[in-house]
């Protein structure tokens, strides 16, 4: 390997940012995580990580960079990306490049590069239609079909935590809700356990306990209930042969995947293979490689 085959990867998140320096198999030479500081507006975070990036490739000669971030990432903006002040307001291809001139800049949506990774490197490999399903945070899915992303008219394919619940969610995102995401994501369900059992609790700590703990229990289980029913419906929408889950929640995979493969079971025509991502803390990290790489 000569030092032109380098790629930098960089995942902009809600709560930190991660660098990544690899080759072009994927593999990760080096890496860097800072913490996003969302609340201190979202120049601070380019510039600090961007600092960062240029130390982590000193001596090096980069290829390609990619860069993935929530939301809809467009050339002088970005959409449904609410989590850090100003972060809409971004050139985000255009700052990279300023800071790295001549090296072709890749930009994209963090969940749809993770499946494009998973796709590449991961446990998607090979299937056609090919479903990702990102649930941490917040909640979304990509689907690949024969390798290359469903980017959708407007880039927001894919984007269930919008889903309605009910026929009374008519107004959903034109009310400033995402619906599903606020029922089910990993944030919105901290918040109701902590609520609901008195003391701070995240998401993770709340499938821990359902173990043992009833209320929390039936907490998991009205979530895992109502996920399971929009996961059967994109199956039952795009036929894929296999779906692959990622995100901070696969973490708790021996409750989550039993519960999605009962309803898909149930409720699918052609059940899909239903499998956990290869990739935990890097997916969108290795995305970012990987649409560089494609691009």
């Amino acid at each position: 390997m000569t030092s032109d085959d380098l790629i930098l990867g960089i995942d902009f998140g809600g709560t930190k940012v991660a660098l990544g320096l690899s080759d072009r198999t994927g593999a990760l030479l080096a890496t860097r995580r800072l913490d996003t500081d969302a609340e201190a507006g979202a120049e601070q975070v380019v510039a600090r990580a961007l600092s960062a990036a240029a130390q982590l490739v000193s001596g090096s000669r980069l290829a390609a960079i990619g860069v993935v971030s929530p939301g809809i990432v467009l050339p002088d903006r970005i959409l449904l990306a609410p989590n850090v002040p100003g972060w809409e307001k971004l050139h985000l291809a255009e700052l990279v490049s300023a800071a790295f001139p001549a090296v072709p800049v890749a930009v994209g949506t963090d969940a749809k590069a993770a499946a494009l990774a998973e796709w590449t490197w991961g446990t998607l490999a090979g299937a056609d239609p090919a479903v990702f399903l990102s649930l941490g945070t917040g909640i979304a899915a990509a689907v690949l079909v024969g390798g290359r992303l469903l980017t959708g008219a407007n880039g927001a394919a894919g984007e269930i935590g919008y889903n309605l619940r009910t026929p009374q969610d008519a107004d959903g995102f034109a009310s400033g809700a995402a619906p599903l995401e606020e029922a089910v994501g990993g944030r919105w369900l901290g918040t109701r356990a902590t609520a609901l059992l008195g003391r701070p609790v995240t998401a993770g700590e709340l499938f821990a306990l359902a173990r043992e703990n009833t209320e929390a229990k039936e907490l998991v289980a009205s979530a895992l209930d109502e996920l399971s029913m929009h996961v059967a419906n994109l199956a039952i929408a795009f036929d894929p042969s296999r779906i692959a889950v990622g995100g901070g929640l696969v973490r708790s995979a021996d409750v989550l995947l039993p519960a999605l493969r009962e309803r898909l079971a149930a409720a699918v025509p052609f059940p899909p293979e239903l499998v956990p991502a290869r990739f935990d803390q890097d997916a969108s990290l290795l995305g970012a490689v990987a649409l560089a790489l494609r691009e």
